[in-house]
């Protein structure tokens, strides 16, 4: 069962241009949301997909641009929570007239599967985003209109979405789920007279287009010959916006929910500054890269040097990807072992080493090794994020509670104990995880706003009580 956060892109041009080239330029400025494969989709035309990053297809964007030549497309890039990395599972999917491109996770698949026929349901073999496209599908035939399905399936299907759909009459479509758990924007490039829906906003900026405004949660946009439409599909009161995307997943340039995400980053970092004002410490560092700007808020506020300490091997095959969002622990290894100290900064420091998460511990614990190789005297990790304890099923790759670096195998602890566990496992002198309070306040967005789901276990914005699973049943690995 494929269950993913990723990347989703909807173009239509009033002008009737080609926009090929620019839903390319967009996967790829959305590339930090998924790695493993990319797609796209025009009307009247099975799907194009490619396993890999999008650059990696570069020799074929002439033929591509060419063959799929058309003034409305959809695309995606993926990044699995659930399911194997092949091209059968990469997006968009077709069925019948619509093609469909996924950011999110669907918690009620297996039940929503019956309403289409299914009864074998396995993660090796199943997509929640086929299952929700084919019970879109019978109840447009049902009801008639897009917004009259969307009515009745946001009652049947439970979790996170934003999609973007195109039809074979040339229409392209984007719908965010009632509670918002993931981005997306809508924009507008005068010179094609032009309209963009995407998961951030760093890829209208991509293709010169301006942000008009976030796509509301319950919200379902048309773009077609007529052009931009708006109905409501959903008037859900109270709104769950991961804040996972604040601290990780969102790309610094893009604006999310009124904020740009650079500056909540920076922000963040001066919160955690004053909740952990580490005072003999010589110089801040931060892992590269999200943590950054967060590195940088906690440096000033606290008047400690902030260095780049640890680099990433550009050079190598693996060095620039993420590595929380590489599906195989392998992968993720290597992408650390391209974290390269310097040791003419490290050597003889008491280092604070600013982190935007700790999930499973790969990273850090591999961090401080090389840390330490480099001659750091006292090695002080402090983590934008809260301890994650619970798996998520909004569409963030952490399904099973035993992957996770806080896992004590059903033993109560308190937030102390859980704390000490960590800093012990990863090898740090100390650890300070941050809290939803002060997260939620350097953002500027209400904590009764966000989804902290994964910290705290509250799976009630969800409106789901989970039977917690082993990763091999939630992927198929």
């Amino acid at each position: 069962m494929v269950k993913e956060n990723c990347g989703v892109v909807g173009i239509f041009s009033l002008s009737g241009t080609n926009v090929i080239p620019m839903v390319i330029d967009a996967l790829r400025a959305l590339q930090h949301r998924g790695q493993e494969a990319w797609g796209i989709a025009i009307p009247n035309k099975p799907p194009l997909k490619r396993l890999g990053l999008v650059s990696d297809a570069s020799s074929e964007f002439k033929t591509i641009t060419k063959e799929y030549a058309s003034p409305s497309v959809i695309g995606h890039v993926r990044y699995s929570t659930m399911g194997r990395s092949t091209l059968e599972n990469a997006q968009p999917l077709k069925v019948k007239d619509l093609c469909i491109a996924h950011n999110g996770t669907i918690a009620n698949v297996q039940e929503l599967s019956n309403l289409v026929g299914g009864c074998s349901f396995t993660p090796q073999t199943s997509s929640d985003t086929l299952v929700a496209a084919q019970r879109l599908v019978a109840l447009i035939s049902e009801n008639g209109n897009m917004v009259k399905a969307l009515s009745v399936l946001k009652n049947e299907m439970v979790g996170s979405y934003c999609f973007t759909f195109i039809t074979d009459d040339n229409s392209v479509y984007a719908a965010r789920d009632p509670k918002g758990f993931r981005p997306m924007v809508l924009g507008y490039k005068e010179i094609d007279n032009t309209y963009i829906v995407a998961s951030e906003s760093s890829a209208l900026s991509a293709v010169g287009a301006e942000m008009q405004r976030n796509v509301d949660p319950g919200e379902l946009i048309r773009l077609s010959k007529n052009g931009m439409e708006t109905e409501r599909f959903s008037d859900e009161p109270t709104h769950a916006h991961c804040s996972f995307e604040f601290t990780y997943f969102a790309h610094p340039s893009s604006n999310m929910e009124g904020t740009n995400i650079y500056v909540a980053r920076k922000n963040i970092g001066k919160f955690l500054a004053r909740k952990f004002p580490i005072k003999d410490a010589d110089l801040v560092i931060p892992v590269p890269d999200s943590a950054r700007p967060a590195a940088l808020g906690y440096a000033q506020e606290l008047g400690v040097p902030f260095d780049e300490g640890l680099l990433k091997d550009r050079y190598s095959k693996k060095g620039p990807l993420r590595s929380f969002i590489e599906p195989h622990q392998s992968d993720r290894i290597e992408i650390n072992r391209w974290i390269i100290p310097i040791k003419e900064i490290i050597d003889g420091q008491h280092v604070i080493v600013i982190d935007d998460s700790l999930v499973r511990g790969t990273s850090s614990k591999a961090i401080i090794k090389a840390l330490r190789r480099a001659g750091a005297k006292k090695i002080s990790m402090v983590i934008t994020y809260p301890p994650i304890k619970f798996p998520c099923y909004a569409g963030i790759d952490f399904p099973s509670k035993e992957e996770l670096a806080t896992f004590s195998d059903g033993k109560e602890m308190t937030l102390e104990e859980t704390t000490e566990m960590v800093r012990q496992s990863i090898g740090a002198d100390f650890l300070g995880y941050n809290d939803a309070d002060n997260l939620a306040a350097a953002i500027g967005i209400p904590k009764d706003s966000m989804c902290f789901t994964c910290s705290t276990g509250n799976y009630d914005s969800l409106g789901i009580t989970p039977e917690f699973r082993s990763r091999i049943e939630m992927k198929g690995e």
